[in-house]
């Protein structure tokens, strides 16, 4: 047999006979084979199919609610399909997550970027991209300053992303995803936000990735950018599977009907023709605020008045403006009335271009969030009327196509492009005197887009006055009357009738952007040092010191006692106690949960140590002893987190069970104070170096630890992360139930470790001595600047604010001051640092965003 076929290749060889073809076995980069998910009642997909080829760019259509996000969700792991086959480079994928994705090298550019806003943007690279991608040459800073240059961001690294504009969040995932360097890249919606500039460069990467054999599924709603960037295409609608085809191979309108499943007649509607006898609607005379300046414009009855420019460029700021929403100098008026911006923030409707984080309620319904700004025209003859509520919603979502199961739904149950819809019907039902809107069309698909465009010109007709803000240069070419481009916070041009054309408008941006481009990107690229401290963390910090040092001060200059050598160890004693509870409690409000418990776990922890450390009981028992009090803190904490995350309990409704059990537990094992602990554990927890005791030397090097961890280690980014957006971070592979319960268990912990210098203070075991500290460590953390919505905060603030709090009670003493003075001066502390600092962050914010 081997000299046959020796003879064969040999006869093939002489003859240059090539033999038989032999058939491509490259393996598809990905293919979803049968994808079925429900939730509930809902079906999401039904016998999807979806395969994708190495170094192809695959478009992905369909309505909102055909189930793009959902098939999405399913390639990236963030779902688990009820049904279906997962197949990456050949091999069956079993139980796919966020972190086996990143893993096969699956990278997502989110609809909603997964950033955390509450870390910075070098925070949030750290976070989201595993640590070899970030060891790059020049060191950690100057590889993540290249990965975002590469997208074109130019905010600092150390900018919190909270204060970045919507088209920064977005470019921002873009070089998260980028830097891992995919093998198949997913892209949600990435242009929405973009700028024609920013658009080029993206579409620049994305070819240079499938030149390289990267795959990309691109999701959009524009069928332009279709046929620009596509090699094959894919339909779904309703959840089920369309259709497959080579982009050369399909009209626009045969991807129209397999879209919508009808023909749709998708044109902008006509413009409306102007004359100099209609009336002036709005007229807005030099109009400046922060981002913007020296703005004018005139709009007649029926005329859509377009803001165009480069992203960043004033465009949002002035909007926010015109709807009341930021203070500003100069005139507007509507129908010939002048209006202050107190009358246009209730009178006029605004859809923000981030609708996420200003548009909507999460906690509201979809009718609520439809309604809720019309209310006082729904009410019947003493209250809200539901009848008329509910056929101005259901009039208004049929005109819109709105796609939900039910009115009553969650508002997060809805499909990104179905709550912009929601967004528009509460505009349209607040019957306003003038309709703002920036980015109206982001994320909506062709059909709701063209619903969009017709309500925008009947209420332009109707008399009220229409200014839309778009990046989407076609779009306001088709749709505006008058367009007005801006550049580094102006108007740089001003075109009307046949004037307003892409080219027209593109063209003015990019030349008025090159004349400014150097001072553009110097303002943009960089907040100052000082900002950046005072939006951060520790300037909370530097304020604690400072009135910690100037009440002392002032007290001292009273009693020069209150330095005495017994008076500071006593103090100290006491804010160790404190400190250690306290710092778990930062913990768990790093999170954004929160630990009602910790106060009676503190005394039903003393009271089961004074079982064990009384003056008959040997070292061992005493060891036994503290073993046992770790494990019930380690235990209550499991509980505490597991009630939370699995039972559905709110953080306040499980801990406050929690109180209520542990309170009465101290009482069944101690009805009174008793069990008198020994001398030998009470020196040696009190244990002193000089006037300095052993325990609160320990908190202020555990603080520092616990400070270096939650900056410098992933476990600390892991915990901040959560706190500032769950869905976030498990989209960028973080075990946020592990997070979750872990961060409990060691809240606990630390609690523990407040209750055995406690147990030292007391020297018994009393049932009723803990409960104070609960609201006390909240005060403590709070005072140091952790924020009760998580994600953001400092153990060594906490650890100032623990010093601060025990300081007024001790202050109150030497000043000969009653007890009620300690309550009022802390409760006016915590007001004034939440006033002080909501104040500065949100100045900072608004004059550089």
């Amino acid at each position: 047999m081997v000299a046959t076929g020796s003879s064969a290749d040999e006869n093939r060889n002489a003859t240059n006979d090539p033999g038989p073809t032999a058939p491509d076995v490259t393996p598809n980069r990905i293919e979803l084979t049968g994808v079925s998910k429900r939730y509930g009642g809902i079906v999401a997909l039904n016998d999807v199919h979806l395969t994708v080829r190495p170094g192809e760019v695959h478009a992905l259509l369909g309505e909102n609610g055909a189930g793009k996000s959902t098939l999405i969700n399913v390639a990236s792991g963030t779902t688990e399909p009820d049904r279906g086959t997962i197949t990456f480079d050949g091999v069956v994928v079993d139980h796919l997550t966020p972190r086996l994705a990143a893993d096969l090298g699956i990278a997502v550019v989110h609809q909603h970027p997964a950033v955390m806003a509450d870390l910075t943007v070098a925070e949030n690279l750290r976070v989201a991209v595993p640590k070899q991608f970030l060891d790059g040459p020049g060191g950690r800073e100057a590889t993540m300053r290249a990965m975002l240059d590469d997208v074109g961001f130019t905010a600092h690294l150390e900018d919190r992303v909270e204060n970045l504009g919507v088209a920064e969040k977005h470019l921002l995932e873009l070089a998260k995803a980028l830097a891992v360097k995919p093998r198949l890249l997913i892209l949600d919606e990435p242009t929405a936000p973009l700028g024609r500039e920013s658009v080029d460069m993206l579409f620049s990467a994305v070819r240079s990735l499938a030149a390289d054999g990267v795959s990309v599924v691109y999701i959009t709603h524009r069928l332009a950018e279709v046929r620009e960037i596509a090699d094959r295409v894919t339909v779904l609608r309703d959840g089920i599977f369309r259709g497959e085809h080579p982009v050369t191979e399909v009209t626009d309108d045969d991807l129209l009907a397999l879209i919508v499943g009808r023909q749709l007649e998708y044109a902008l509607p006509p413009k409306h023709q102007v004359s100099e006898s209609d009336n002036l609607d709005l007229l807005v005379d030099s109009l400046s605020g922060d981002g913007f300046h020296d703005f004018s414009l005139q709009a007649r009855s029926g005329e859509i008045v377009g803001i165009a420019g480069i992203v960043g460029n004033g465009q949002s700021d002035l909007l926010r403006a015109l709807a009341g929403l930021d203070t500003f100098d100069g005139r507007v008026e509507i129908k010939g009335r002048s209006v202050s911006a107190s009358e246009l923030r209730s009178g006029a409707a605004y859809m923000p271009a981030d609708r996420k984080a200003e548009g909507l309620f999460g906690a509201l319904s979809v009718r609520e969030n439809a309604s809720v700004s019309a209310l006082p025209g729904l009410r019947g003859r003493f209250l809200l009327s539901r009848t008329k509520e509910l056929e101005a919603v259901r009039k208004e979502f049929d005109d819109l196509r709105v796609k939900t199961p039910s009115v009553d739904s969650s508002i997060n149950s809805l499909s990104g492009g179905n709550q912009q819809k929601v967004v528009m019907s509460r505009a349209l039902l607040a019957q306003p005197l003038m309709l703002v809107a920036d980015e109206p069309t982001q994320g909506v698909d062709v059909g709701a887009r063209a619903e969009i465009y017709r309500i925008l010109r009947e209420v332009s007709l109707s008399g009220v006055p229409v200014v839309v803000a778009s990046s989407d240069a076609k779009e306001l070419e088709g749709l505006c009357d008058r367009v007005i481009v801006m550049s580094s916070g102006e108007s740089v041009a001003e075109l009307t009738g046949d004037d307003i054309t892409e080219d027209a408008i593109v063209g003015s941006a990019i030349r008025a952007h090159a004349r400014t481009r150097q001072e553009t990107t110097r303002r943009r690229g960089g907040s100052t040092r000082r900002q950046r401290f005072l939006r951060g963390d520790y300037a909370p910090v530097a304020v604690l010191a400072m009135v910690m040092v100037g009440l002392g001060a002032y007290v001292y200059q009273d009693n020069d006692r209150y330095l005495s050598a017994f008076n500071t160890t006593s103090v100290q004693m006491l804010v160790a106690a404190l400190g250690f509870i306290a710092l778990g409690q930062t913990i768990c409000l790093l999170i954004g949960g929160i630990d009602l418990s910790v106060g009676p776990l503190a005394g039903f922890l003393v009271v089961v140590g004074s079982f064990f450390m009384t003056i008959d009981k040997s070292g061992a028992i005493v060891v036994v002893g503290l073993l046992v009090m770790l494990a019930v803190a380690a235990f209550v904490g499991l509980v505490n987190g597991g009630l939370v995350r699995f039972a559905g309990f709110t953080a306040v409704a499980a801990t406050l069970a929690m109180f209520v059990a542990l309170q009465g537990m101290a009482l069944v094992l101690r009805d009174v104070p008793g069990g008198y602990i020994s001398r030998s554990v009470t020196d040696a927890i009190a244990h002193k170096f000089g006037r300095f005791p052993l325990v609160f030397i320990l908190l202020v090097v555990v603080a520092v630890l616990m400070e270096v961890a939650l900056r410098r280690t992933r476990w600390g980014l892991r915990l901040r992360a959560v706190g500032s957006d769950q869905d976030a971070a498990r989209k960028v592979g973080i075990r946020v139930t592990r997070t979750m319960l872990g961060a409990y268990v060691l809240t606990s912990v630390f609690v523990f470790l407040g209750s055995v210098i406690l147990l030292a203070q007391l020297g018994i075991g009393d049932p009723l001595q803990g409960e104070g500290y609960t609201l006390t460590s909240i005060a403590a953390v709070v005072l140091g600047g952790t924020s009760l919505l998580g994600g953001r905060g400092t153990f060594v603030g906490t650890f100032l604010g623990a010093g601060l709090s025990i300081q007024v009670l001790n202050a109150t003493v030497f000043l000969g001051l009653s007890q009620a003075w300690v309550y009022f001066f802390e409760g006016a502390l915590i007001v004034a640092a939440a006033v002080i600092y909501s104040q500065v962050r949100g100045r900072l914010s608004a004059r550089t965003t």
